[in-house]
């Protein structure tokens, strides 16, 4: 599916005490700006946080000093030059609706106001946190006015989609509790909450869903935070996959390649979304440099997404074009590589196996990600022998079903590393996948240290070293002890302790052990992945390094890149070929944001492919010039692989594989 590849995010939630809203708003210079930053689609504001509305509205309100159709130009404008111009909706935060219609308003179980970093008890003067909102529940009356709004929108304009914001918030307001009432559903109970709270979300947007393709047949819809990777219930009303992710200060740089992979097989097109700001959305004033835009726009394309950043329109409505220029520099550089990385579909040989809990997850993949170690996420409908090896996770529970397809994938000469408590039923009593141990329970300690053997140990201290959590306990049965556990003496506390942090280790190796091989299926008793998110201890990444060695022996994509690089692979199948993205943009932190300044040169980067196809030429994806064609690479083969070596290159290439 074709979609435009260069986004911008404008706000514009402006308040009733600025006077001439719009009033500097010009066509030419608005233009100007989408140019100079090679734009292709931007986002602009029907109705804003403030509950104000940007063009003569019969439904909704009028911002009070704003005297145009702010929004009609905006799009004329856009139209005019063929830039899509999708309309933004606020619905969970609304300040002026809320403060009239307090009847509006989402409740905790209590019966408090659900709000966002607000205090419902400040005075007017009291200084306001950032990002602070009462927040609206799309119910009754609210969900009549959105919905009547949303039509007049589409009635009024030459509409290319709708972006709704800050959706599926939970709530206990009188009219949930009534509907869950009906449902024979428990408030109390978390999970019956869930499931009100599910249906009302999926019913709202599929009103709104009715209003816009009613009358706009081809138009796109998204719903602000309904792609989170483990809430699939919302993936079915949206047309694109779009991640507010903000890496400066929302998670970090590595949150959006696990959910590009995520989100890579479900054929939807991907947007990835970052800020021209320094920190975070409301900030005026704020810029990012534009190597560090080029970067991250580099690195969205290298993950398959379009790219999106976000702004904020000063109140007057004349454009920044300092923030087009910064933009430009990146975008100008994407419609260079944007069919590189476009259209394909990832070709790593690794899958992950997620447990559905963030810690595990994300920190497994840090890890790979650190490793250079490309992945592919394990879906319901993948084909499993498409993999070498599959991680799972550390908490991956399975049922019979999946327990029995890892199973036929085992038996079909597949391989599997095994964290933590992954493998274990749902009851969390026994495996369902012969891992060479027998699950004994969980932890006498809060911690524990592991010595590595001679295989796991490769590189490692030869004695026993901290984990900050203790593994669940397992005995070896069938399979090959890899690396043992010392306990502590004590857990501490203010009855037994011992210096300033942890308890020593006993002498004695405990009776359950640490690591366990049995055939293609390492196990490794800690949960790596959520201690290496919590910890970050290149210790044990590197312990988790050697048992992955064992058993992904032939990786689709190997590049020897320092620990900040990163390595992805597209397989281009209508264009008979491969492409190998690398970027190298080590991120810094300074104060609460992470910063990407310093971008290298590297030289003499060798790359390895290991495909089906025999490759007949390799380039380079990115030429010294514009127009150019990249420079040729000379290809040595060996053992079933291609290699090349990248002269040299900073921040971003990508090596083209033809078959």
């Amino acid at each position: 599916m074709s979609y435009p590849a260069r986004h911008v995010h404008l706000d514009f939630h402006t308040s009733e005490d600025i006077p001439g809203v719009g009033s500097r708003f010009d066509k030419k210079q608005w233009q100007a700006a989408l140019k100079a930053g090679h734009v292709n689609s931007i986002n602009i504001f029907a109705k804003c946080h403030h509950s104000w509305s940007y063009y003569p509205t019969k439904v909704g309100q009028m911002h009070p000093t704003l005297r145009r159709n702010l929004l009609g130009e905006q799009i004329d404008a856009c139209h005019e030059i063929g830039v899509r111009a999708p309309i933004y909706f606020t619905v969970g935060w609304s300040a002026n609706d809320a403060k009239t219609h307090p009847e509006w308003a989402a409740r905790n179980l209590d019966g408090s106001v659900r709000t966002c970093n607000y205090d419902v008890n400040a005075k007017p003067t009291d200084s306001k946190p950032i990002a602070s909102w009462v927040t609206l529940c799309p119910g009754g009356d609210y969900r009549k006015l959105i919905l009547e709004q949303s039509a007049e929108i589409c009635r009024t304009f030459d509409v290319d989609g709708f972006w709704y914001d800050i959706c599926f918030d939970q709530c206990w307001c009188e009219r949930c509790l009534a509907a869950m009432k009906d449902a024979r559903l428990d408030p109390k109970k978390p999970e019956d909450q869930r499931t009100h709270n599910i249906r009302k979300w999926q019913s709202f947007m599929t009103e709104c869903n009715a209003v816009l393709f009613g009358s706009h047949p081809k138009a796109n819809v998204f719903f602000n935070g309904s792609t989170g990777i483990y809430d699939p219930q919302y993936h079915d009303y949206i047309t694109q996959y779009e991640m507010e992710d903000l890496p400066t200060v929302w998670g970090g740089y590595d949150k959006f390649p696990l959910r590009a992979r995520y989100f890579a097989s479900k054929g939807k097109p991907l947007v990835a979304m970052s800020g021209k700001f320094h920190t975070m959305w409301g900030e005026f004033g704020g810029y990012k440099h534009p190597d560090a835009i080029r970067f991250e726009a580099a690195s969205m394309i290298a993950y398959g997404s379009n790219c999106c950043f976000g702004d904020q329109l000063h109140p007057s409505g004349e454009m920044d074009l300092a923030t087009y220029r910064n933009i430009g520099q990146a975008y100008k550089y994407v419609e260079r590589i944007e069919e590189l990385g476009l259209g394909g579909q990832p070709a790593a040989n690794l899958g992950l196996w997620l447990s559905g809990q963030n810690e595990h997850d994300q920190g497994v993949t840090n890890m790979l990600l650190e490793l250079q170690r490309d992945f592919r996420v394990v879906m319901p409908d993948t084909d499993l022998s498409t993999f070498e090896t599959i991680v799972l996770t550390g908490d991956a529970r399975l049922d019979k079903a999946s327990a029995g397809r890892l199973n036929d994938y085992l038996s079909g000469g597949g391989s599997l590393l095994v964290l933590g408590t992954s493998g274990l039923d749902k009851a969390g009593r026994k495996f369902l996948i012969d891992v060479g141990a027998r699950y004994l329970g969980p932890p006498k300690y809060e911690m524990d240290y592991t010595q590595a053997g001679t295989v796991l140990g490769k590189g490692l201290v030869d004695t026993p070293f901290v984990n900050y959590s203790a593994a669940h306990r397992v005995k070896a049965a069938a399979g090959q002890v890899l690396a043992t556990i010392r306990e502590p003496y004590f857990d501490r506390t203010y009855g037994h302790y011992c210096s300033h942090q942890n308890t020593p280790y006993r002498l004695a190796e405990a009776a359950h052990v640490a690591a366990v091989r049995n055939g293609a299926v390492v196990y490794l008793a800690h949960a790596l992945g959520k201690m290496y998110y919590q910890h970050g201890a290149r210790l044990h990444r590197d312990y988790f390094r050697n048992a992955l060695a064992l058993l992904h022996r032939r990786p689709a994509l190997e590049a020897a890149l320092p620990s900040a690089g990163r390595a992805t692979l597209i397989h281009q199948s209508d264009r008979r070929r491969y492409v190998a993205h690398l970027l190298y943009g080590p991120p810094l932190q300074r104060g609460r944001c992470l910063v990407i300044e310093d971008l290298m040169e590297l030289r003499n980067v060798p790359v390895t492919l290991r495909v089906p196809q025999k490759i007949r030429s390799a380039r380079l994806g990115v030429a010294a010039r514009p127009g150019d064609v990249g420079q040729p690479l000379k290809i040595v083969r060996a053992a079933g692989a291609t290699r090349v070596t990248v002269p040299e290159f900073s921040c971003h290439q990508a090596v083209v594989f033809e078959y």
